[in-house]
């Protein structure tokens, strides 16, 4: 299916043409008909083609922004005996601004004056503009001239739109809504992409709906691609409240923003400098808004409600007093706060260089990092489907760069969510390890850094960022502490563990005595630096043994029977009650002996050595 909007000036024949076109009425209220005057939004179809039919008259601007909004293709209608009018250039100047680039041109009522000025005049209003020299055919609604001649260049024109990918997230803005007995809510709307199907749990203001039921083109269906026409019968809490304008999209994946960063491009006569105030008109949505310039066609814009926006999308700034409208293509929805004096006139040279397609690169090198689901809900290509996880951390803790079988990843860092600049990567990478080493050599009875003092000091979001890059610079991890791979002692600290070692040579289960470590100066700190420096092993208050005394231990109990206890476990080691309970405990902890109901000791299997083993 293909969805084409009307556009032209008030009673130039439009939905006279559509009624010739489709048989069915676009008028759908009584003083419409009455009148003859469009009011509102009609929709009627003719095969694979749907139609929605937009008011001409200035007083119904907003219905027919509403309408054009989220189509990708108009039939612009002029009529042969007024020629080019006010609303033909004001709905021109819309379509310009929106970036709709299809579309036929129809002269209508031929038979009341020869089409060849009208044409001629349509052509000039069109003429640098995204429609210039699209097909054009006069044709009369009353006496059927030029209709075949008009439906195949329809034909033509919907063969020639792209086609959108049917996996898209959905985003269907609501043009209409109404109630059906037994039913409940009904919404209709043009789905540009993506695919709807009964069943679906949709998001709507921040609250969950489910569709219950789908029509297209008038038949029911349990599934529709888009681009199509589509009434959703929807349930839920939110159901009730809907309205024209609110917007419909799938759970998690798009982000609601209020404040955006877009160029301007001003249609026709329009003034480059926009107002203050404004109303801000995408899809079928009209929001009110903030203005605030940064360059010369690019500009801050704060509305009242947020809106799920991705970069490229294409909308409508438009003055209420003035009339005028500004096109409008965001350059970033989740832009930069500007607080310090000149980031406005710097924000203003960074979207210079921006052309509203998102790149992964670029957006990570404006960003420095992001979440892996935050950049695909962005518009940002390349990031794999939002929602569906991203590839971790390897076991060792260090980052991933590259690709995965998400989606290209163009060199980026991967840290569990987030995707990382590789510069500015290393540039934090660099960072950590002077961090590391000013705390060591500031305190160095103390040379730990906590993982969260680090965090905040390199500005990071995540603990989990702080862990990748500490894992290729083997900094040791102790308690929660960041600390060199060989910190150095204080040389009183340093001669003192060298006295301790060369005690440990001939008995290395012999721990010191308080009053020896007070001689050696060897205080708490003292031995919580040696510790982390590797030198030692504290296994309760005041006993120390050297660093690798469990597994010298293991070697010794395995020489002794199967069970043993903590008095035979004592001699064979050659060391104290002080000593041997701790340090049999800790060898308990770790799993390598356990007791026995008698309250005997043994080696766990795999820590005997086969010849004594049993």
């Amino acid at each position: 299916m293909r969805v084409i909007a009307t556009a032209g000036h008030v009673d130039h024949g439009k939905s006279t043409l559509l009624r010739a076109l489709t048989g069915m009425e676009p008028d759908r209220w009584e003083e419409e008909r009455r009148r003859g005057l469009t009011i509102d939004l009609g929709f009627v179809w003719t095969g694979d083609l749907a139609f929605v039919d937009v008011p001409g008259h200035e007083r119904f601007l907003t219905n027919m922004l509403a309408g054009v909004g989220p189509v990708p293709a108009v039939l612009f209608v002029v009529a042969a005996d007024e020629g080019w009018r006010v609303q033909s250039q004001e709905h021109l100047d819309a379509v310009t601004a929106l970036g709709i680039a299809h579309g036929v041109l129809a002269i209508t009522r031929a038979d009341l004056a020869d089409p060849a000025a009208a044409l001629a005049e349509a052509r000039a209003g069109l003429e640098g503009t995204t429609l210039e020299g699209i097909p054009a055919v006069a044709v009369s609604a009353r006496t059927g001239a030029g209709m075949p001649e008009l439906r195949a260049a329809l034909a033509a024109l919907a063969a020639a739109l792209p086609d959108p990918d049917p996996a898209s997230d959905v985003r269907l803005w609501i043009d209409r809504v109404f109630t059906i007995a037994g039913r409940g809510t009904v919404v209709t709307g043009t789905l540009g992409a993506g695919r709807l199907a009964t069943g679906d749990t949709l998001r709507a203001g921040g609250r969950t709906l489910r569709v219950r039921g789908l029509h297209s083109l008038g038949q029911a269906c349990d599934e529709i691609a888009g681009p199509a026409r589509v009434a959703v019968n929807v349930r839920g809490a939110a159901a009730d409240g809907l309205r024209r304008g609110d917007v419909l999209v799938t759970p998690g994946r798009w982000l609601s923003t209020a404040v955006l960063d877009v160029r301007l491009t001003p249609p026709g006569d329009t003034p480059r400098r926009p107002p203050r105030q404004a109303v801000w008109h995408i899809g079928s949505a009209g929001v009110p808004a903030t203005v605030r310039r940064l360059g010369d066609d690019t500009a801050r814009i704060v509305l009242a409600q947020s809106l799920p926006l991705r970069i490229g999308d294409r909308a409508l700034l438009r003055d209420p007093g003035s009339r005028h409208l500004w096109g409008a293509t965001v350059l970033d929805v989740r832009p930069p706060e500007l607080r310090r004096r000149g980031a406005a006139g710097q924000r203003a040279a960074e979207l210079a260089a921006m052309d509203g397609r998102a790149d992964l690169a670029a957006e990570l090198a404006r960003r420095a990092l992001a979440r892996r689901d935050d950049l695909a809900a962005m518009g940002v290509p390349g990031t794999g489907t939002p929602g569906t996880g991203t590839p971790g951390t390897p076991a060792d803790g260090a980052p991933r760069t590259g690709t995965s079988g998400a989606g290209d990843l163009g060199g980026a860092v991967v840290v569990g969510e987030w995707l990382v600049d590789p510069a500015a990567w290393a540039a934090w990478r660099d960072r950590l390890a002077g961090l590391v080493e000013a705390r060591a050599a500031r305190d160095p009875l103390d040379p730990g850094l906590p993982v969260e003092a680090a965090r905040q000091a390199l500005g990071l979001p995540d603990r989990a960022l702080v862990d990748a890059l500490a894992a290729p610079l083997r900094l040791k991890r102790e308690r929660g502490r960041l600390l060199p791979p060989t910190a150095a002692l204080p040389p009183a600290t340093e001669r003192a563990v060298r006295a301790l070692e060369a005690g440990w040579t001939a008995e290395p289960f012999a721990a010191p005595d308080s009053d020896r470590l007070a001689a050696l100066g060897l205080d708490a700190r003292a031995l919580a630096a040696a510790e982390a420096a590797g030198r030692l092993t504290r296994l309760a208050p005041g006993v120390v043994l050297p660093p690798d005394a469990a597994g010298r231990a293991v070697a010794v109990l395995a020489t002794l029977p199967r069970t043993f206890t903590t008095a035979q476990a004592r001699q064979a080691l050659g060391t104290s009650r002080r000593v041997a309970i701790p340090l049999l405990e800790s060898l308990d902890a770790a799993g390598v002996t356990r007791r026995a109901s008698d309250g005997e000791r043994e080696l766990v299997r795999s820590a005997r050595r086969p010849e004594v083993a049993g």
